[in-house]
């Protein structure tokens, strides 16, 4: 626990890490705000197949936030430590205390996990309450186990994030690949429209545990996406692990 307890402080310190928590915070509400004219459009021209999914689609853009802090618990890592000892990096010292890296690498996964969790959670509610408050009888009143499954989703994203920049060792080029499949194109949807399999790849599989209507060749169930994307994020992880084992600092 100490050093889980130790990690956590040490992301909780990082000023890149409270962009992300304040992007995830702020962005899936501010989204319910500036798109409800748009979205009760959407619905009266019948453009919108299920309202129960407003208020959740605006959290997928709130994952960056997950992301984010995803990147930064290791590319952190990796940052010299000064002029004063070119080639160093923080990753030395952290080895120094804690030798044993698997240890370590769950130790980092748990603190970031808990970060996730309760920032997923907070922004889940107050986002779907938003929504409720905003388009009233609209918008069907949220199921419980689609808000669960949309923290867990959050922390998946987060946990996967974390992986793929294990495994990188490069924090800028996966936070930037991973935003512009995000935000800006989704090279994983743009492949559903090649083959169907695509759409079990984890950012598109992931969304179907809390929405319910997603433009793909395939229905995928809320258990079954839940199931991949859960065996997704443990592949990358043990890739991770094994990789971070035997790797130099």
């Amino acid at each position: 626990m100490s050093l889980v307890h130790g990690e956590l402080r040490k992301l909780l310190g990082l000023p890149t890490a409270w962009i992300g928590l304040i992007l995830g915070l702020l962005a899936a509400p501010a989204l319910v705000v500036l798109n409800a004219p748009a979205a009760r459009q959407a619905v009266a021209d019948g453009l919108t197949p299920d309202a129960s999914d407003i208020g959740f689609q605006y959290l997928g853009i709130g994952m960056l936030g997950a992301m984010i802090l995803g990147v930064v618990t290791v590319s952190s890592e990796y940052t010299p430590t000064g002029d004063d000892t070119p080639g160093a990096r923080q990753l030395s010292a952290t080895l120094l205390a804690a030798p044993r890296r698997a240890r370590l690498v769950i130790a980092k996964g748990v603190a970031l996990s808990l970060v996730t969790g309760v920032q997923g959670a907070i922004t889940a509610v107050v986002t779907l309450v938003l929504t409720q408050h905003v388009h009233g009888s609209l918008v069907p009143a949220p199921e419980l186990i689609r808000v669960v499954a949309a923290v867990l989703y959050w922390v998946l994203i987060g946990l996967l994030a974390y992986a793929i920049t294990l495994i990188a060792r490069n924090g800028m080029v996966t936070l930037a690949v991973l935003i512009v499949n995000s935000a800006v194109v989704s090279l994983s949807y743009l492949l559903t429209k090649v083959t169907p399999w695509a759409a079990y790849l984890p950012d598109i599989v992931g969304a179907h545990m809390f929405l319910r209507s997603i433009d793909v060749p395939v229905e995928i169930g809320p258990v079954t996406a839940g199931v991949v994307m859960t065996t997704w994020v443990a592949g990358l992880l043990a890739v991770a692990v094994v990789l971070f084992r035997w790797r130099d600092a």
